[in-house]
């Protein structure tokens, strides 16, 4: 064999040896809070509320009632739809969680009394994703070894919950309270602050439903001013139907 063939040849080992012992090189990307973290049921919870006040109180000042009946109606409204978002929320949110937490108690229960047919169990919801079988019973039997790990396992495969990251009824109950009083404040704030007629709080309403609309752009794709207009025609839309049926019951009771 000639000098320069075994030159190429070591040229050629010597280049896939490097490219093997090479970092593997992984693309870096980012995706979007799909979930939305806090950020969404917050801006939500002050959009329904500013959305539902508004159209509450250009309802009654459609039907010509004086600026103090207006401002009742909308600490009314601000109150009344606060407590019962909050009440909603925790009664929602605990029977959530203690639905889940009855079953946990019903899954550590079967662990205890049946540890092998609960390991043979997990081992096959690997197989079915297209594990190996030998792989998925080894993976499934050190993972069983830890009988708090095991729970966590199963609840996440079988209940799609993290047993560590319940949600709590009285956070979310908290969260919905004052998220929708915010909301609901903005269009009486002008009243409050001495005003007799309707354009401020609405004026004051339109800013707070664009910049609820253009906060939600955060979590989805549309760009912020897309969101921002479409927020604030949807609510100017309600308010706009609510004085219309105000006026024209005002008009029949009159």
């Amino acid at each position: 064999m000639s000098s320069t063939m075994v030159g190429t040849e070591t040229a050629g080992v010597e280049a896939e040896a490097a490219e093997a012992v090479a970092p593997y090189h992984v693309p870096h990307h980012s995706h979007r809070d799909v979930s939305g973290g806090w950020l969404r049921p917050a801006v939500f919870g002050a959009m329904d509320g500013l959305v539902s006040n508004l159209a509450l109180m250009t309802g009654v000042a459609g039907g010509e009632v004086s600026s103090r009946t207006i401002v009742v109606t909308g600490l009314a409204g601000l109150a009344a739809g606060a407590f019962s978002m909050a009440a909603g929320e925790y009664t929602s949110v605990a029977s959530q969680r203690e639905l889940v937490e009855a079953e946990l108690a019903v899954e550590r229960i079967e662990l205890r009394r049946h540890p092998e047919d609960e390991m043979r169990e997990l081992a096959e919801l690997y197989v079915a994703r297209g594990v190996e079988p030998a792989l998925a019973h080894e993976v499934a039997r050190q993972l069983s070894a830890d009988p708090e790990q095991a729970l966590e396992i199963h609840a996440r495969e079988e209940l799609g919950v993290d047993p560590s990251d319940l949600p709590s009824p009285l956070v979310a109950a908290g969260s919905s309270f004052v998220s929708f009083a915010l909301g609901a404040l903005l269009p009486v704030l002008p009243y409050l602050l001495g005003s007799t007629v309707l354009w401020p709080a609405m004026a004051l309403a339109a800013v707070g439903l664009f910049g609820c609309g253009a906060a939600v752009a955060r979590v989805t794709a549309r760009s912020w001013w897309f969101s921002g207009v479409r927020q604030l025609l949807l609510g100017g839309a309600a308010a706009g139907v609510t004085f219309l049926l105000g006026a024209l019951i005002g008009t029949a009771v009159g």
